[in-house]
């Protein structure tokens, strides 16, 4: 029977995972904690699952390839775009450690219920999810040393960039809705971005008044 282990241990065999936190952040982590009841029988399966909304849980390689590409580091301040099911934020939570903290935005008030829901049901306290329009970012948790979005955006705006840190790093999907969309990885120093496409991706689409609408 498919568990966290035999997932990661398959992800980890495919170049998929690469770096011990990462691998220790994702064997922590129960997938079949943040899905609905009736789907918990395929938690390990590695593809998106339906959570409500039109929204997803995304799929563990893609969960695990954006850990490792955030190059995450204890001790951070993350800002997260998309709560969903709250599963990747608790996987980043365990990058970040004790002293890190994680701010995670969801516009959908029964998804923000649900994700603190499973959160507190994994024994997570270092994330805190906030129910409003996350498509600018939260400039009161600002500024921040690593931003990522579980969401296609149609652009990364400014207002998001701005609550970077120096140094820090960003992850966008950015593209059209419903088409093939690019992972992005952002890094702010001396003041500009410098930006770096990593690979082809298909996300749901971010909702409010910097997303899609």
């Amino acid at each position: 029977m498919r568990d966290v282990d035999s997932l990661v241990d398959d992800l980890v065999m495919e170049g998929v995972i690469h770096s011990p936190p990462v691998e220790r952040a994702m064997r922590a982590v129960r997938r079949e904690d943040f899905v609905p009841g009736r789907l918990r029988g395929s938690a390990y399966a590695d593809h998106p699952l339906p959570i409500g909304g039109g929204q997803t849980i995304s799929a563990p390689h893609m969960v695990a390839i954006m850990a490792e590409e955030l190059q995450v580091e204890e001790g951070n301040s993350v800002l997260e775009i998309g709560t969903g099911s709250g599963y990747h934020a608790a996987v980043v939570s365990h990058l970040v450690g004790p002293e890190g903290r994680i701010i995670s935005i969801e516009r959908v008030d029964r998804l923000a219920d649900n994700g603190r829901k499973n959160l507190i049901i994994s024994g997570i306290s270092n994330v805190q999810v906030i129910g409003a329009d996350g498509s600018g970012g939260y400039p009161d948790g600002a500024p921040y040393d690593r931003i990522y979005y579980t969401c296609a955006a149609p652009k990364i705006p400014m207002r998001v960039m701005d609550q970077l840190k120096e140094g820090g790093v960003l992850l966008g999907v950015v593209g059209p809705n419903g088409g093939v969309q690019v992972l992005i990885r952002y890094r702010k120093k001396d003041g500009k971005i410098e930006d770096e496409p990593l690979m082809r991706c298909v996300f749901v689409p971010l909702m409010g008044k910097y997303g899609y609408g």
